[in-house]
């Protein structure tokens, strides 16, 4: 996250559909089909570590913490050299490690002796490197945003089922017990009858600059960065702001959207898609070659008597919002993130990744509240909870499996499409399509990948 806010058809697809539901309704604990054999209590867990990004030192930290549970990294992978070289200076946990390096990914899937896989690599590689490491026989630690269309959620859900592997998003707010607390006391009905439920991300991120083609730096792989997409000229723009780029990823429709939303499906108990999305925003601020607004509002419609859903994202100088950043400051500064709940007696906040606060009737009187003495983005519980995953065999145990991953991206990616076409969007949570619109159907799901690159159809 810290390096990601820098910057101051018809049958057929009924028919694809109804195997994929047969694929992820399927046994979850079975043998996997490459005979992985299945990991004791006290076996070691090898672990290679996938795309050396911002995100891998929370990934290294927290596999760190958890070698006295038998884990251990015996290796790295990344398309660009430098980032191998540097590895142990940048994560100094590493240093003094003996470890197996790669820039292909591919050869490191192929060492029967990894037994997962802890993927930071960009979103628009997460589902590829996912189902290639499930068929491999590798559990999968995914960062967030797991998928950049709708197709891939299901490919990655169908992937874990089949062989048998361990995948989990990387929601870590899930495992902070304190969210858990927060959720439970929701759904016990410390403020009542929820009503609707808010998103939101305020966060400073200034003029992003232009894209200028340039050389390709020594030791960078240009082909493998870019992976399933389309082949362009490099720029120091694609390389390191690809996060604001639509075409790379989903921007701030996902970035942080997928952390808050994931919460809000969570406490409200939301296991279906929208049945109507709507999002209106656009680029207002700084004068860049972002692609992704700098503002947006989205709302859901879950069906029935279901809560309204709020989501917005903005980029520059604004107000707080019920306390957050004023009152009750995020892990980094001037950065309101979090979701509300309101309800018939109150209203529920989440203002950060490991704090929870009520406040109850008209004047909003203080209720149960538990709040982390020293805020933490609770990424060693969500890795523990993997791992003990991985030892039982059991994706039941998972916090965030892909399954919620995916149903927590659909959101997202219906209000990116939404924003995208300029129009609201009618959505059939049973065949995952939106009605009567061919278009964007097509961009939902956005077909198109480079060779060799490409999701599979049938994994």
């Amino acid at each position: 996250m810290n390096e990601r806010t820098q910057g101051v058809p018809g049958a057929d697809r009924r028919s694809f559909l109804k195997t994929a539901t047969v694929a992820v309704g399927s046994a979850i604990a079975a043998t996997p089909a490459t005979g992985r054999a299945s990991l004791g209590a006290n076996d070691r867990i090898r672990v290679g570590l996938l795309g050396l990004g911002g995100r891998m030192r929370s990934h290294v930290a927290a596999l760190t913490e958890l070698a006295p549970q038998n884990v251990e990294i015996v290796a790295i992978c990344d398309c660009d050299q430098g980032k191998l070289d540097s590895a142990a200076q940048r994560y100094p946990e590493l240093a003094g490690k003996k470890l197996a390096t790669y820039t292909d990914m591919r050869k490191m899937l192929d060492d029967r002796s990894i037994d997962a896989i802890s993927n930071g690599l960009g979103d628009r590689w997460h589902a590829l490197s996912t189902i290639w490491a499930c068929q491999a026989g590798k559990h999968v630690y995914v960062e967030k945003p797991a998928t950049h269309n709708l197709f891939e959620g299901r490919q990655m859900v169908a992937a874990a089922r089949k062989y048998a592997c361990m995948v989990q998003h990387g929601t870590q707010n899930r495992s902070s017990p304190n969210i858990r607390e927060g959720i439970q006391k929701l759904r016990e009905g410390v403020i009542g009858d929820v009503y609707m439920a808010r998103g939101l991300d305020y966060k400073l991120v200034g003029n992003l600059g232009r894209v200028n083609p340039a050389a390709v730096p020594a030791g960078l792989d240009w082909d493998r960065w870019l992976g399933p997409k389309p082949m362009r000229d490099y720029s120091q723009f694609w390389h390191h702001r690809w996060y604001w780029i639509l075409e790379l990823c989903s921007g701030g429709f996902a970035n942080q959207a997928v952390h808050e939303i994931d919460i809000l499906r969570w406490g409200l108990g939301l296991d279906q898609h929208p049945t109507e999305v709507a999002a209106v925003g656009g680029r207002f601020v700084h004068d860049d070659d972002r692609t992704s607004p700098t503002d947006f509002v989205a709302t859901f419609r879950f069906g029935g008597s279901k809560p309204l859903v709020t989501y917005e994202h903005r980029c520059w100088y604004t107000n707080s919002e019920a306390g957050f950043r004023d009152q009750y400051p995020f892990v980094q500064p001037n950065f309101p993130v979090g979701t509300i709940f309101f309800g018939s007696e109150g209203y529920l906040i989440i203002p950060d990744y490991s704090s929870y606060r009520t406040f109850l009737g008209p004047k909003g009187e203080p209720g149960p509240s538990r709040v982390a003495e020293v805020q933490t983005m609770e990424d060693t519980p969500h890795f523990a909870n993997w791992i003990d995953a991985i030892r039982a065999g059991d994706a039941k145990r998972l916090r965030a499996d892909i399954e919620e991953g995916h149903k927590s991206m659909v959101p997202c990616l219906l209000a990116r499409t939404a924003y995208e076409l300029g129009r609201p969007l009618k959505f059939d949570p049973a065949t995952e399509t939106v009605l009567g619109d061919a278009e964007a159907n097509a961009l939902l799901n956005d077909p198109a990948y480079r060779s060799p690159y490409v999701v599979p159809k049938d994994v």
